[in-house]
């Protein structure tokens, strides 16, 4: 029964090589990726926190924006139409988290916005890239060229030991900081690489020609304290660092100030910012800044070692009958050998420390109000 859906599934260049190294292939955003290799999830997790972890992401959208008037801060304040954040200020060489907004002042995806001198360098979620490309073509085509760059694979480095693993192949890395970007050569190959990745450990984002991708990886994967890291320990990496997964944590229905993102919009766009609104539910997303939200993302902990994971609903106690919100992500947290969850719950009830409880086949589990990312973030300043 599943034959006809794996064979439909897209590949990224990097596929053979997960065959090859015993990855278990599993569908993910309509690409066949390893979700873990050997190794195993909680081996992969813990490694990646202590050493290093190549990732594959080349599922993920590349897109180039190129101002047609050839001054980067006009790309810059087209894509600012679209997104609550300050992009005019991305100085050359460097890049920001940013969101694209719909009427209803939802998250339509969440992206990447780099500088590179000439044009904005874009990475988008693979679920969404498709609608991202058409979206800014229908809003920004008359003031860039949209380059959609189906020609690149991505990678990522990440743990304490990326720096130095990457450092051999590409002599610029340990000067960058960051959120840094920009073309770089890796092993002699023309990259764009990135100091930022999404596991809350310092580490590198490296776009390659997908011809290259291959040997890339296999340079990388010649050092012992790079191991390849599936699907699987990549989610629970971003779950201990607090960070949204699209689709899960932030939709269409879910304000960047709901989704507690308000750090990632820039005073400048905020009420009396020197370019205040103008981006889609501009109207809506500034009223939560002023007045509040009335629900939040919030980070959770268990007691005990039972999980808690996505869909479980959440109460105020043990005994009412009508949820107060819902949990969006959760599982084990390996590092912290406990379980942990996001979740969306009344903004009053979302002070640290406070007492829910989470419904879990049909048992009411107690949980606290904690506080994220669950495990301190390394990124290098």
């Amino acid at each position: 029964m599943l034959a006809p859906d794996q064979d439909s599934l897209k590949r990224t260049p990097l596929h053979d090589l997960h065959v090859s190294l015993g990855g278990k292939m599993v569908p993910f955003a309509g690409y066949d990726m390893p979700v873990q290799y050997p190794a195993g999830v909680l081996k992969e997790h813990l490694h990646t926190r202590t050493s290093a972890g190549l990732f594959d992401v080349s599922h993920m959208g590349q897109i180039a924006l190129r101002p047609k008037s050839g001054k980067v801060e006009d790309a810059a304040r087209a894509l600012e139409r679209l997104v609550p954040q300050d992009i005019v200020a991305i100085a050359p060489g460097r890049q920001r988290y940013a969101q694209f907004t719909n009427a209803d002042g939802g998250i339509l995806d969440d992206l990447m916005v780099a500088n590179f001198g000439d044009h904005l360098f874009l990475v988008v979620n693979a679920a969404c890239k498709a609608e991202d490309e058409a979206h800014l073509r229908a809003h920004l085509s008359d003031d860039c060229v949209i380059d959609s760059l189906a020609d690149r694979a991505l990678v990522a480095v990440q743990g304490p030991k990326a720096e130095s693993a990457l450092a051999k192949f590409c002599a610029e890395a340990p000067a960058m900081k960051f959120m840094d970007a920009g073309p770089h050569k890796v092993a002699g190959l023309d990259c764009f690489v990135s100091r930022s990745g999404y596991t809350g450990e310092d580490g590198f984002e490296i776009s390659v020609p997908a011809a290259d991708a291959e040997r890339l990886a296999k340079t990388l994967l010649e050092n012992p304290d790079v191991l390849p890291i599936g699907l699987g320990a990549r989610d629970s990496l971003r779950l201990e660092a607090g960070l949204c997964l699209y689709g899960h944590d932030i939709d269409t229905a879910t304000t960047p100030v709901e989704a507690a993102l308000e750090w990632s919009v820039q005073k400048s766009r905020r009420i009396g910012g020197a370019r205040a609104g103008g981006f889609p539910g501009a109207e809506k997303i500034l009223a939560h800044f002023d007045q509040g939200a009335g629900r939040r993302r919030v980070g959770l902990r268990a007691e005990g070692r039972a999980p808690v994971r996505e869909g479980a609903l959440l109460f105020a106690d043990a005994t009412s009958a009508a949820p107060i919100g819902t949990v969006t992500s959760g599982g084990f947290g390996p590092s912290l050998n406990a379980p942990v969850a996001m979740g969306y719950v009344p903004t009053a009830l979302g002070a640290l420390g406070t007492s829910l409880f989470a419904e879990v086949r049909g048992q009411r589990l107690p949980l606290t109000v904690a506080a994220m990312p669950f495990v301190k973030n390394t990124y290098k300043r």
